[in-house]
Order: structure tokens, then sequence, then C-alpha cells
């Protein structure tokens, strides 16, 4: 039979004021007790103090505190009670085994983890996480330590987004590791969100805290992206080049004012793509008589 969920119970404890009032009252009175026995030396009372003591001393093992942004999940003889939320001052059964958990937000900042992603090329990689408990029941009686659970689930949720996605791309329209930072972000939050459910864990944010190429193709890849980055500057160059050069052409052919055979239109051509596409100023050659034999 598969085991079910423990969902969380809200429990409405005593306030322990009132208690704490009879305890005080039992208190005097086992006082009152021992001074009376003392004072009239008979044996008889010794009973009745022991008596008195027991109960004050069980009476004082149900009293709890529970703080802000904490929480009590009450226990009573293997069964679960409830959990109790709002802080104060409380009473309960004394043979109850009151819990603590943490309702405070917390941070995860993973390990740096090195991985292969989507090329194959390895990365460096690490996360930070923001969670909270949002269910003390899953989170107590669902998983063996749920601590320990969310970090090997946020350990192994950013090794499958680093295999998932390359490092980087040289397609603006692609998904990667270093040029999406936020769809990757969501990617996680919604992978992290779906692994601690279980858990009774909420993911309030997920993030890449660290990302690079690992140390022994650091060097290689730099040398890469900068010839990516070379590549896409000259195509833009040249584009632009095209297009200007056209223009020329255009414009010289509506104004009628030169006509050019095909030879000349070629070395027109290709004198300006020389220009406009040099990396260094370039020394004007002025031909006097080409134009007009």
């Amino acid at each position: 039979m598969d085991q079910q969920p423990t969902n969380e119970v809200l429990f409405n404890a005593l306030k322990g004021w009132l208690v704490f009032f009879v305890f005080l009252v039992l208190v005097a009175l086992l006082a009152l007790t021992i001074w009376y026995a003392v004072a009239t030396e008979e044996p008889d009372f010794a009973v009745p103090a022991v008596a008195i003591g027991i109960v004050a001393l069980i009476i004082l093992c149900g009293f709890f505190i529970v703080n802000p942004n904490d929480s009590r999940a009450l226990v009573l003889f293997g069964r679960y009670r409830g959990t109790v939320r709002s802080n104060g001052f409380y009473w309960t059964n004394p043979f109850t085994v009151k819990r603590r958990v943490s309702l405070r937000v917390r941070n995860l900042n993973t390990d740096t983890l090195k991985v292969n992603d989507l090329n194959g090329n390895p990365i460096e990689i690490a996360a930070i996480v923001v969670w909270r408990v949002k269910d003390t029941g899953h989170a107590l009686f669902d998983v063996d330590d749920y601590e320990g659970y969310v970090d090997l689930q946020c350990e192994s949720a950013v090794r499958q987004m680093a295999t998932r996605y390359p490092y980087d791309v040289t397609d603006e329209q692609g998904i990667s590791l270093r040029g999406s930072r936020d769809e990757v972000a969501e990617e996680l939050d919604k992978e992290l969100s779906e692994r601690l459910d279980l858990a009774g864990i909420e993911v309030l944010e997920a993030r890449l805290s660290h990302l690079a190429y690992a140390p022994e193709i650091a060097s290689a890849m730099l040398r890469r992206q900068q010839a990516d980055a070379v590549i896409a500057a000259r195509q833009k160059i040249v584009d632009g080049a095209v297009g200007m050069v056209e223009m020329a052409l255009d414009k010289l052919k509506t104004i009628e004012m030169i006509d050019l055979d095909e030879e000349r239109r070629a070395s027109m051509v290709s004198n300006l793509m020389v220009v406009l596409c040099s990396e260094t100023g370039v020394q004007p050659v002025v031909n006097t008589g080409t134009l007009y034999n």
C-alpha cells in the first residue's frame, strides 16, 4: 500500500496562562504541605506532598512557546494531532511530543558543480535558492530530513538544468545559460517547485549565482567567443557596406551624373567596398582621365 501524505492540520492549543495559574497553586500547596509535615513531624503528609509534586511536574512538561515565524508540530503516542502556528504561550497534553519547525525564509547557496552543458562543454555552475516551509506535515513526516532533501534536490535540479541548455549560442533567438538568465531562472524555479512540493517546501526564488567554463577549456572558449564576435561584427559591416554601395549606384543612376559601363561599375563597387570595410583609413587615388576618355 502506498504511503498517504500527511497534510498539515492547524491545532488550537490551550492558552498557557490559565494552566500556569493552576501550576502555581499546586506549587504553593506543595510548599504548604511540606512545611506542615516538617512543623508537625507527621510522616503521613509525605505521600500527598509527593503526589502533588508529581502532578505539578507533569503539568510543567505541557507548557511550550511558539515564537514569531515559528511552529510546533504535536505528536501524541505516534499520532499527528496538528500544528500550532500562532505565536504565544500554550499548554497541551504533557505526553505530547512538540517538534519545532521554522517558518522563516531561508537561503541555500549550492556548491559550485562541474557538469557538461548541452553541447558537452564542461562548465562550472551554482545557484541560490530562497525557500521556506509551507506545510509542516509534509516536511516532518513525508521525508526523512527535509533540509537535507532540499540540498540534494537543488543540486540535482541545477545539474539537470545545466545539461538542458548550452552555455552560449551565436543565434540570438536560442536559449542559453549565459544569455537567457530570466528564462533559465524561471525554468529552475518550476523544476524545484515540482521536486520540493512532496516535502511541503515553497520555492520563493531560484537563480544562477555562478556560471563559467571549466578552467581547462576557459582560454579556448574565450578565443572562440572572440572569433564569433569578430565574425558577427564583420558580417554586419559587410551588410551595411553592400547597402550603402547599392544606394550610391542607384543615386548616380537616378541623377544621370555619370554613365558607367560594367567594368567601371565593378571597379567602383570594389573601391567603395574597400573604403567601407577597411579597418584603417584609406588613401584616395584620383584618376583624372578615366571617366572622360
